[in-house]
């Protein structure tokens, strides 16, 4: 990793300094996590919120993450360029989006800081803009082939497979490209199904439906809080549905700040995601938050979060905030939850049927969160009890560096779970000891 600049220093060393005032008098912080959590009154942090993030360090040698008691973990391929999203096709390929966070135009001095930290965390900077093909020829866990699959899109993110249609989730666009299953290239042009507004918060995931006839396409905000007013947010913060067959799309679900992973949980049939929620109330509030999504839902953004709380820092709309869903399950406050991948019971030993949760981690609060592969239980349709823990230590002790960073994440066709490490530059894949 790039050493990072003099200014990016400066803004750590002042942060730091920050967040010692700022939380000199509080107490230990319990995680708000689950299917009831108590969550802490907004201490709304003002134009200057709090900013910590670890520089970006990767792993060396033969350093890797820690896994769970009867689990072992491999790197299934190393060297990629921020890898942030995975994808296994029918005859066993993974398709990897490498992409990051463009560099902006900075216009205060906060956004300048802001800038310099992300630049120094690996998030933003020259994006690959590419999707590669990783094949293991000979079924022992590593990639022994690479090749460029698709290059020169957007900021690709999520990826979907229907019939013989590859579609690519890029930060402008729905993308649709023939698919040949083996073929280590596609050289054809793609043809634009849907405009897609780029910035803010990017990814632009996608799932499609059991039947094959719909997508189901993430779009996060462009701000914290529709800081440039709501019309800014036209068809952001939210869900689309897109139906192949008509070529129609709607808003599925609203008021989801930045939705990323999604996944269908198997009992219920219902569409699952993981949610992203506002910056500078406090380090647990409001939670990130794991939900089912139902056609036609509003979830809060930016009015209120979970069980109607009241934002006052944005001008309000009583009707929405009546109208308001609470989550199902909180996930911590701003750990970042971008990947999620459903797993059937007995995919890791020691596991039941529940959610992999890759969480990229923190930067707006005083003790870093996130910063692994989690995972949630569900029963019944429904998730239960308490978070646990499938790979962890991405952070140093003091929290200064990053080795990596977990996003999205994938069940293998050998049932390994995989999962993009975009710090790392690697595929980690994790199976039982």
């Amino acid at each position: 990793m790039a050493d990072p600049s003099l200014f990016a220093r400066f803004v750590a060393f002042v942060g730091r300094g920050a967040i010692a005032i700022r939380h000199s008098g509080d107490g230990p912080r319990q995680p708000v996590y689950g299917t009831t959590p108590v969550i802490p009154v907004a201490k709304p942090q003002g134009k200057i919120p709090t900013l910590k993030m670890p520089t970006a360090k990767g792993w060396e040698g033969e350093h890797k993450p820690t896994t769970a008691a009867g689990l072992k973990v491999n790197a299934f391929a190393r060297g990629l360029v921020h890898p942030r999203n995975v994808h296994v096709l029918p005859n066993g390929d993974v398709l990897v989006a490498e992409s990051m966070g463009e560099r902006g135009n900075p216009r205060t001095l906060f956004d300048h800081a802001m800038s310099a930290t992300m630049r120094r965390a690996g998030a933003s900077g020259d994006s690959p803009n590419r999707v590669t093909l990783l094949r293991d020829t000979d079924g022992d866990g590593v990639a022994e082939e690479r090749y460029a699959y698709i290059e020169n899109v957007r900021q690709p993110f999520g990826i979907a497979l229907v019939g013989e249609t590859l579609f690519v989730g890029t930060s402008d666009a729905l993308l649709a490209y023939p698919y040949e299953a083996g073929a280590t290239r596609i050289s054809k042009p793609a043809k634009k199904l849907m405009d897609l507004v780029p910035g803010g918060h990017w990814t632009r995931n996608l799932i499609a439906s059991k039947d094959g006839t719909k997508l189901y396409v993430a779009v996060g905000s462009l701000s914290n809080i529709g800081d440039a007013g709501m019309a800014a947010e036209e068809n952001r913060a939210c869900i689309h549905e897109y139906d192949l067959k008509s070529g129609q799309s709607r808003i599925f679900a609203s008021g989801l700040r930045n939705p990323v992973g999604m996944a269908w949980e198997p009992e219920s049939g219902m569409l699952w995601t993981v949610v992203n929620e506002r910056d500078g109330l406090g380090d647990e509030t409001p939670p990130d938050y794991l939900t089912s999504v139902r056609d036609g839902g509003f979830y809060g953004w930016p009015y209120c979060y979970w069980n109607r709380v009241v934002d006052d820092r944005v001008p309000q709309d009583d009707a929405k905030v009546a109208s308001a869903l609470q989550p199902d399950y909180a996930l911590g406050g701003h750990t970042a939850s971008l990947g999620l991948c459903w797993l059937p019971e007995g995919t890791l030993p020691g596991f039941p049927a529940g959610m992999a949760i890759g969480q990229h981690g923190s930067w707006n609060r005083s003790k870093l969160s996130g910063y692994k592969l989690a995972f949630v239980a569900f029963e019944k349709g429904k998730p239960v009890g308490l978070p646990r823990e499938i790979l962890t230590d991405f952070l140093s002790a003091d929290e200064n560096y990053s080795y990596g960073r977990p996003v999205g994440v994938a069940l293998a066709a050998d049932g390994a779970v995989l999962m993009a490490d975009d710090v790392g530059d690697v595929i980690w894949r994790v199976t039982g000891a």
